[in-house]
């Protein structure tokens, strides 16, 4: 019994642990995202005088707004194609036997394994070969290198354990392929579709590198390079409380998706990991 209750105390003093070291840079940024001046610079987690200027001139001194917008058509569609492509590429790697199967899913894994920069100068060629360049089109065909490989990873994974004997019925009865997936297979993948589209979404939603090389003007820009892009009024200071401010107003959206969605991403993320 005495070990019992003394694990406990150990697991929820790690958890507390855990909770307040995860939780802290972001309440730190919420709390300097309110302070001005010499108050940034102040030993105090919560300011004396809080203020929203830093919010105002967020949106005052730059089109932050639109450049939120660029992200979230950006993530958004992102999404769409991954989720789309996915869905068609897990029916085949699980449903179909060819030749080759197993190489061309090790090589899928063996994609998402490269650094972005590794990919960046081909990434640059395509872009500009298609005419997309300081275009939205050019991100998502890019981030499209990031969400494809893991979102069709686990859609194979909880695609292999639906009964086959759904899809042999609806052959039987003379629907087609594409139908089978859409009208009888998506359903049933709703809990890996939300937990895969999501984890794309915010991986589109923070990604960097390929937004800042392909794009250029400020009407194109997405919101972390905005944020790397914000600057005092003499250009050379750094305005602390509008670069937290933009920080909090960039995760808040992810921390919602996330502790609505949490329940359907364990399920997805888990439902393909035992056999029933």
């Amino acid at each position: 019994m005495k070990r019992g209750v003394g694990a406990r105390a150990a697991h929820a003093a790690f958890s507390l642990v855990f909770i307040a070291v995860s939780l802290f840079p972001f309440l730190y940024a919420i709390a300097t995202s309110f302070k001005q001046g010499t108050a940034l610079f102040e030993p105090t987690l919560w300011p004396s005088a809080a203020t929203l200027d830093n919010y105002r001139a967020l949106f005052r001194d730059q089109p932050f707004g639109h450049n939120l917008l660029n992200s979230a058509v950006v993530a958004a569609g992102t999404v769409l194609l991954s989720l789309g492509l996915s869905l068609l590429a897990a029916w085949s790697l699980a449903r179909v036997n060819f030749k080759g199967r197993g190489l061309l899913l090790g090589t899928i894994l063996a994609v998402s394994m490269f650094p972005q920069v590794a990919v960046l100068s081909g990434m640059y060629e395509l872009v500009n070969f298609l005419g997309l360049y300081d275009h939205l089109g050019a991100l998502w065909i890019s981030h499209l290198v990031i969400t494809l490989p893991f979102t069709v990873w686990v859609l194979v994974t909880f695609m292999r354990q639906l009964p086959r004997e759904l899809e042999e019925a609806a052959l039987m009865d003379g629907l087609g392929v594409l139908t089978v997936i859409f009208r009888i297979f998506l359903p049933l993948l709703w809990p890996a579709m939300v937990a895969t589209g999501l984890l794309a979404f915010i991986a589109s939603w923070n990604e960097f590198l390929f937004a800042l090389t392909f794009t250029l003007s400020t009407e194109q820009r997405t919101v972390p390079v905005a944020i790397t892009l914000i600057s005092g009024a003499s250009g050379f200071e750094l305005p602390w409380g509008s670069i937290m401010a933009a920080s909090v107003i960039v995760t808040l959206p992810l921390v919602v998706l996330v502790v609505y969605f949490q329940r359907r991403i364990v399920a997805g993320l888990t439902a393909g990991a035992v056999k029933g």
